[in-house]
This record gives C-alpha cells, structure tokens and sequence, in this order.
C-alpha cells in the first residue's frame, strides 16, 4: 500500500494558509538561470506546438508538462528544468496549444485531456534522439494530461518511459472543476477568465463562426465552458466536457511508477482528486499527501527550489528500470 508519509513540514510562517501558499509563490517566485532553445514541431491534425529543449548529451530526460493557462516559462516549470538539469537530465518543457505566444491554425485549444499533444512530443523526442530514460512531471493540468497520456490503453507506451510524477493534479476533474464554484475560490476562476476570454476572441477573428457576442455575460468558469470550451472541441456542455476530460478513469491503468502530490490545504483539490483507494490496490501508484503545500506551492524556507521539485527528482532518480 504505497500511501506514503510526507516529510515536508511546510512554508515559512508567513504562509497563513493554503490560499497564501498557492498565491504567493505564483506572484513572487523567480526561477533565474534557465535558458531554452525552442523549437516548433507539427501535429498530425495539421497544427503545431512549440517545445523548449535544455540539452546538454544526457542519457536521462524529463519532459514537463504545464498547468492551465501557464507556459513553459512559469516558475515550477523552470524550477524543475533548473534542478533536474543541474543533475544529469536533458529537459523538454512544452506548451500547450495557445500557450507558447502564437495562437495555432486549428479552431481547438487545448484542455486537461490533451494527452495526445503530449503522445506527439514524446514520439518527437524518441525519433530525434536516442534516451536511456524518459521521465515525466506535470503539474496541475498538466498532472492530469500526464495521467491520462500514461493510462490509454490503446497506446503502447514507449518503452523508456519509466516513470512519472504529478503535481496538485486534479485526479477528478469533475470535483475540481466544483471548487471553484466557491466564493472564496474567486479569484482563481477569475484569473483563468481574464486569459481564456482573450483567447477565444482572438480565435474569432481566425474562426469567424465562434460567436463572441456573449462573452461580456460570461461570469464563471462554467459557463465559459458551457459555450466556448465544451462546443469548440466537440462537447455539448460542460458537463460533457469534464466528464470526459477526467483523468481517474485512467489511473487504475498505468503500469509505471508514479508518484502523486496532492497536498491537503489545496483550495482546488477535493474528494478523489486523493485516490487512496487506488493506491492501496495500485503497487506502482504512490501517493502522497503532505498537510501544507497549497496548489503548485509546497515552499521551503532555505531553498531555492519546492518540496514537490527535490521530491520529484528524488523519485525518477530511482526510476532507472
């Protein structure tokens, strides 16, 4: 049963809460030293992502996928690039579609349920280079995309993928999706809107027939699924669009270790975004769940990088096969 203790004991005493410990670093945390050579791959609906490389002739190499609405210039992406690339990992950070700057020649975004961008970026990889070792993190959606890409059965996954780590994943997305519902939860909805509204009318103007007219009425999160989100990738709702973009159908599928890190005081976790059931069934499913550490938080007071980072290295560090 690999439920296992956490040891991180949590953020310096100014970090009240778990709203603090998921603001504060998301406002304040630099990440200096990191610099990327980008390059721009197609997909074979006839679109394209963009993927940023650290290479340096490693045998090892991690692959980061993203939150909602981040890139792979946000600091627990480039925390990450920083510290697996100071200990023997070549790095590839990719960006969702509409995340890397440009907005992308399909009508489509992207969404927690992407996984198949990912299937390309790692197919990519292994035709241009030749790794001993592929690990992969995500981080909160990108949690989720990393579950789910590992869990389809339908596709064999490559044979040097040996292990993964998830960060504040929404393991259901239906149930996270609720939390921010919330009253006291506002703020990140908010934050979300801000950037998706900008999106979906910049996508207009390349698609035409995507109607804009309501967007100035839309207030939540939900309902901008319920017009934009759920229809422009095919869904009716989105009720439709969450269920089917859940990662826990997929979870009890995956044969490589895994390391889950839900913290507790997360504001944007609930019910079995903490699947302690599946890993007392699941030997390869180890799950941790720390009392602190926020969303994508888990700071530590004398260190440049996050509990969850040295954790994850610590983790696909032992992963060799």
């Amino acid at each position: 049963m690999p439920i296992l203790p956490s040891k991180y004991q949590g953020p310096p005493f100014f970090y009240l809460n778990g709203h603090f410990e998921t603001i504060i670093p998301s406002i304040r945390r630099k990440v200096t030293g990191v610099t990327y050579e980008r390059e721009r791959i197609e997909t074979p609906d006839d679109d394209f992502l963009d993927i940023d490389w650290i290479r340096k002739g490693n045998n090892r190499l991690l692959v980061v996928s993203h939150g909602l609405e981040g890139d792979s210039g946000r600091h627990y992406v480039t925390g990450l690039a920083k510290l697996f690339g100071q200990n023997g990992w070549d790095i590839l950070a990719w960006n969702n579609r509409t995340c890397s700057g440009e907005m992308n020649r399909q009508k489509i975004l992207y969404h927690h349920a992407a996984s198949y961008d990912l299937r390309s970026v790692i197919e990519h990889a292994n035709q241009k280079y030749d790794y001993d070792q592929i690990g992969l993190v995500g981080i909160s959606m990108g949690g989720g995309q990393t579950l789910r890409y590992l869990g389809e059965s339908d596709f064999p996954l490559p044979k040097n993928v040996k292990g993964a780590v998830a960060i504040s994943a929404p393991c259901s997305l239906i149930e996270s999706a609720a939390t921010l519902n919330l009253r006291v939860n506002k703020v990140y909805e908010q934050k979300f809107l801000v950037k998706l509204r900008e999106k979906i009318k910049k996508k207009a103007i390349q698609f035409p027939e995507i109607d804009v007219s309501r967007m100035d009425t839309v207030k939540t999160l939900k309902e901008f699924d319920n017009l934009y989100s759920g229809p422009i990738h095919g869904f009716k709702d989105a009720k439709e669009f969450y269920e089917f973009c859940d990662p826990y159908p997929f979870i009890k599928n995956i044969e490589v270790p895994i390391l889950l890190i839900n913290a507790l005081n997360d504001p944007l976790l609930e019910g079995d975004c903490y699947p302690y059931q599946l890993a007392e069934e699941m030997p390869n499913l180890y799950l941790e769940t720390p009392k602190r550490g926020g969303h994508v938080g888990f700071i530590l007071a004398k260190s440049e990088f996050t509990y969850s980072e040295l954790r994850a290295l610590e983790f696909l560090n032992e992963e060799k096969g």
